[in-house]
């Protein structure tokens, strides 16, 4: 079987990592020269909308996939005229708009912040009257890891903040005094078939996501996946899809959800059953679902800019480094750690030890 996937960062890298074992052959359509996936298949070098080249690779493959939301959902649907395409073209329209996210987060009971729609100043200017201030301003699609997004906590900050991020259709958030932050990545199959993996600890660092925990027996599983189950439902989705959420007061409120294998599920590929990758696939293949079950305790650390030493990262016990083959540059994602320990007294002490190396 030959999938293709449109984008060729490091997500479709691991996605081929995880279905080259199965069988399975990759081409991956991506503008980029340097797509570090393409050391993993075919790279179709092209635009997102040039229906040339997305034609040449519906004739190519058995199915096609996506890495990233930033795949505009009218690629999709061309594609899906030619070949089968998971997630479809609606779950990704969605998905990528924070509007249509928001409104159906309501729509299916779902906890959010208050939210209003910004299409000019005078929008954000009556919003924030309703909503009050500190809120937060983001635009509706392609904005990821900070970008995209100003916190206004005082009327100064709302004086030409629509210009500031590019006069674009924004959506305006109540900001949200959580004490933690979790995500849930869940996979459904064609057949509507789902598993969940274990709920998430989040820490981010100037919006971009350093380190994820795998829970164990978190309180609010049961009550994340039935979040997470609506939507899966509501879209009719086959993938992989995370779902991040704000713990308040004991509960959940909905932040945003990723129609894709997720930087906070790569702890999966050391420290579950099956990864999320193997298990995206699988789920657009029409295969059997993996088991989403924990292997000892596991946790992720990013590596943005640039890679530890190898030999440092590699001396580290229970350690398991994954290299994107990216350029190094500035606040770029260019690896992670992966971290499965017997214990969680363990793993904090390997997670101190990689953060050793990343601040040194």
């Amino acid at each position: 079987m030959k999938i293709g996937v449109i984008g060729g960062g490091q997500l479709g890298r691991m996605m081929a990592l995880a279905g080259t074992p199965l069988g399975m052959d990759f081409a991956f359509l991506d503008p980029a020269p340097d797509a570090c996936a393409q050391a993993l298949g075919e790279h179709i070098r092209a635009d997102y909308g040039d229906q040339d080249h997305l034609r040449q690779l519906a004739d190519e493959v058995d199915l096609v996939t996506f890495e990233f939301e930033s795949v505009p959902a009218e690629t999709v649907a061309f594609l899906s005229q030619f070949v089968p395409v998971y997630p479809s073209a609606e779950a990704l329209r969605i998905a990528r708009d924070r509007w249509f996210e928001k409104s159906m987060f309501k729509d299916l009971g779902i906890p959010t912040p208050e939210f209003a729609d910004i299409q000019s100043q005078a929008d954000l200017d009556a919003a924030v009257s309703a909503i009050g201030l500190p809120a937060v301003m983001k635009t509706r699609t392609l904005g990821y890891d900070g970008k995209g997004q100003k916190v206004l906590r005082k009327a100064e900050d709302v004086v030409g903040a629509f210009a500031e991020l590019g006069s674009v259709p924004c959506i305006l958030e109540g900001f949200v005094p959580f004490t933690g932050e979790v995500s849930l990545v869940a996979v459904r199959a064609r057949d509507g078939e789902t598993r969940f993996y274990p709920l998430v600890h989040n820490r981010h660092d100037s919006g971009v996501l350093a380190l994820s925990i795998a829970s164990t027996d978190h309180p609010l599983q049961a009550l994340a996946e039935d979040y997470v189950g609506r939507v899966l439902t509501k879209l009719d989705y086959v993938g992989v899809l995370a779902f991040e959420f704000f713990e308040v007061d004991g509960g959940l409120k909905a932040n945003e959800i990723a129609p894709r294998v997720h930087n906070s599920g790569h702890w999966t590929i050391e420290g579950a059953e099956c990864s999320q990758f193997e298990n995206h696939l699988r789920a657009v293949a029409g295969l059997p679902l993996g088991s989403t079950a924990k292997v000892g305790e596991s946790a992720m650390l990013n590596f943005l800019g640039a890679v530890p030493d190898v030999a440092k990262v590699s001396a580290i016990a229970d350690c398991h480094l994954h290299h994107y083959g990216k350029a190094f540059k500035a606040g770029r994602k260019v690896g992670h750690a992966t971290l499965r320990c017997r214990d969680m007294a363990t793993l904090k002490a390997r997670i101190a030890e990689v953060e050793a190396l990343i601040k040194g």
